[in-house]
């Protein structure tokens, strides 16, 4: 039988904001353990919760961005569980009126397809704690400060139908919120994770089959991977004639498994009501409006501009859009470089991105300027340098800094374009080698190549390719 996956992912974008969603406790990373947790974060009695606004906007911002409907009248719910880590016993939650519902973003298919995938929800709450369980002898250490830091929660429909498409629907989030500023992405940190709801059924049935949920998973490949056991899981556990359990499992990196980790929840066993300690969240259409001015130029539309406006593949653009920084360096690359938007291209996407990889840097740490590089394309474009020569001059501007024609100059670089200077480097070489002249002419056309190495060689990479190759070919002939 042939079956087939049902995933819709829960992913969580931890909000960029300065302080907590109901207090003004700092979300900064990295702080010793419990430091930056307020009464409010505790839900000690006697205080209240305050909504921060900086969250709202954000939340509105992304609703705008996916075209979603965005709620004027939304309210927060506590939601009840008992977790080491969530000290209240409940989490302030948004449920039956969240603020962002309805939405959608177009994810493009291995066979270049694109699929629509729905966005039910995206809805405000806040973070629980952090069980830490190592070096504690055996016991389990609780962190708080990460208790009351904001989240969006985004909620995609049942629409993804393989592994593949699960991440390229997660990667398009990814980029879309770091495109709005709104969160920093960073899933090493925990500011990106999600939870993958997963079920099989026969291929062409339309009921869904019985789904497990797997828990806070912070990376690209671990999604894959965990949704390529279930599924094999799944498809095992129904062909033997057995029923998949509806529950939450954990993803184990180490051993390539999912194990339980409790019976999946329902709704009603949380106990949703409205928090009494704040209001419904009531937006005027000004303040809606307000935020949309502050949208910027979406991954998307910026692709599609990239095509139309530089000339590239769509190949091309899709890479050099992957990130807001990238692009912005790309096109300060191309301004400088006087508009050469193809060579701009490839040097970024080339020995840029490659010498970036290699030590693990990001492009906003780039040594090299979007000004330095733009201007070495620009010696490359008006052929004072080769393309050849350019990469030592790179290399030197990367490990050292320093402008394009400062290098040039100090290293006496400059490209050797002279027509009589180069026919003096070919009659050098061509009368140092007879014998190869002779087999040349007698017809071994493959020594050609021969002689343009030795000029360049002997001309220390300087002689211009173009015009060796075409007054070699007279001295030959």
């Amino acid at each position: 039988m042939q079956w087939e996956p049902v995933i819709g992912l829960e992913i969580h974008a931890q909000l960029a904001t300065k302080s907590k969603i109901f207090s003004g406790a700092a979300t900064a990373y990295g702080a010793p353990p419990n430091t930056q947790a307020c009464a409010v974060d505790l839900g000690l009695p006697g205080v209240l919760p305050v909504l921060n606004q900086a969250v709202v906007r954000m939340a509105v911002k992304f609703g705008l961005a996916i075209e979603a409907k965005i709620a004027k009248h939304s309210v927060f719910a506590r939601k009840n569980y008992f977790y080491p880590d969530l000290p209240k016993g409940y989490q302030i939650s948004q449920y039956e009126l969240p603020i962002v519902a309805d939405g959608h973003v177009i994810i493009e298919l291995e066979d270049g397809a694109e699929k629509r995938i729905e966005i039910v929800r995206a809805h405000l709450e806040e973070d629980a704690g952090k069980s830490l369980h190592e070096d504690f002898h055996g016991m389990t250490g609780i962190d708080l400060n990460r208790a009351g830091t904001p989240l969006l929660e985004i909620v995609s429909g049942p629409d993804l139908r393989s592994t593949k498409e699960a991440v390229t629907y997660m990667k398009k989030i990814h980029t879309l919120v770091r495109y709005l500023g709104i969160c920093d992405g960073n899933m090493q940190e925990g500011s990106f994770r999600c939870d993958a709801n997963i079920s099989i059924r026969p291929q062409g049935q339309e009921t869904l089959g019985t789904r497990t949920e797997l828990k806070n998973i912070n990376s690209f490949r671990f999604v894959e991977r965990a949704l390529q056991y279930e599924i094999e899981r799944q498809t095992e556990v129904l062909e033997s004639g057995g029923q998949v359990l509806q529950e939450t499992r954990l993803f184990d990196p180490a051993k390539n498994e999912t194990r339980p980790m409790r019976t999946k929840e329902e709704a009603t066993d949380y106990r949703y009501f409205p928090d009494p300690d704040l209001l419904p969240l009531v937006l005027e259409d000004s303040f809606i409006d307000e935020v949309r001015e502050t949208l910027p130029e979406l991954p998307d539309a910026k692709r599609k501009r990239f095509v139309m406006e530089y000339a590239l593949s769509a190949y091309d653009a899709s890479v050099l859009t992957a990130s807001r920084e990238l692009a912005d360096y790309y096109e300060a690359v191309v301004k400088t470089a006087d508009g050469e938007a193809k060579l701009s291209a490839n040097w970024v996407m080339g020995d840029l991105s490659g010498a970036l990889n290699k030590e693990g840097k990001s492009i906003a740490d780039s040594p090299v300027s979007p000004e330095q590089l733009g201007q070495l394309i620009k010696r490359i474009a008006d052929e004072t340098i080769s393309g050849k020569i350019a990469k030592t001059v790179f290399e030197t501007m990367y490990a050292q800094g320093g402008k394009a024609d400062e290098i040039i100059a100090r290293q006496g670089l400059k490209q050797v374009t002279d027509t009589a200077s180069i026919e003096k480097l070919i009659d050098e070489v061509l009368a140092a080698n007879p014998q190869q002249v002779t087999q040349y002419q007698g017809g071994k056309d493959k020594l050609f190549g021969f002689f343009v190495g030795q000029v360049m060689k002997t001309s220390k990479g300087k002689a211009n390719p173009q015009q060796l190759n075409e007054l070699l070919k007279k001295k030959l002939s």
